[in-house]
């Protein structure tokens, strides 16, 4: 689904979490949208009002799940299916470098950069970053400015110290 597909039906879905609640946001593809709790709705996913089918409603359960344990320091068992449709080639590109980024391990955008075959594209690792539309399961907040300094972070700096802090990673800034 891309963005300019205004057709495509998006439901939205609260994940509530000892943090606040989240929403989650799903296509017929998967899981589209992560909004941390006090950012509200992405205004670009548009919800339809028909109740979810059943094969969502599976996907919310198991993100419920995984959101959960990503919270409490866990590895999320299993994941609903990422659709990852709106980024452009080179941001989900940036996307599958990080999902390989462990719990407790961090990278430089200049890596990120690196690994993704483009070193001059450092600011550009950071505006994919920022257009994460799934951050945690896609995992942004494990992508750090030089020196260890935290950078920018699409859910809010107070969530990045809080999502790294968790993991056991000590940052700058």
């Amino acid at each position: 689904m891309k963005k300019t597909d205004r057709a495509a039906q998006i439901w939205a879905l609260p994940l509530p979490t000892p943090g606040g609640e989240f929403v989650a946001h799903y296509s017929t593809q998967g899981l589209c949208g992560l909004d941390f709790p006090s950012l509200g709705n992405r205004p670009e996913c548009a919800t339809t009002a028909v109740p979810p089918p059943p094969a969502i409603r599976r996907w919310h359960a198991l993100a419920t799940e995984a959101l959960a344990r990503a919270l409490q320091d866990q590895a999320p068992e299993n994941l609903p299916p990422l659709d990852l449709s709106s980024g452009t080639e080179f941001q989900r590109r940036v996307w599958r470098v990080l999902r390989k980024i462990r719990p407790g391990q961090t990278r430089t955008y200049a890596e990120v950069a690196r690994e993704v075959g483009n070193p001059k594209a450092v600011r550009a690792v950071g505006g994919a970053c920022g257009a994460n539309p799934i951050p945690v399961f896609v995992p942004c907040h494990r992508v750090l400015a030089a020196n260890h300094r935290l950078g920018g972070f699409s859910g809010g700096l107070d969530w990045k110290r809080t999502l790294l802090a968790r993991e056991g990673v000590k940052t700058t800034g």
